[in-house]
């Protein structure tokens, strides 16, 4: 069990900071200006899908760590 623990922290780590990358890469894109929207959209789109994911993962990581 210590090994599926270890396993989702690390997994969660790595979406959040992929989650930050798209985040940034969104912003930088809208500061820049005359960026193609639909870039900035699919950016925006990948930023919801990998902060979900995190979030679902973190949720079973508590729910692990609490029983």
């Amino acid at each position: 069990m210590c090994r599926v623990k270890t396993f989702l922290v690390i997994l969660i780590a790595l979406l959040m900071a992929g989650t930050l990358v798209v985040l940034f890469a969104g912003l930088f894109g809208m500061v820049r200006g005359g960026g193609d929207p639909h870039r900035s959209n699919a950016l925006m789109r990948w930023r919801v899908i990998l902060q979900a994911a995190a979030l679902l993962l973190f949720a079973l990581l508590m729910t692990l760590l609490k029983s």
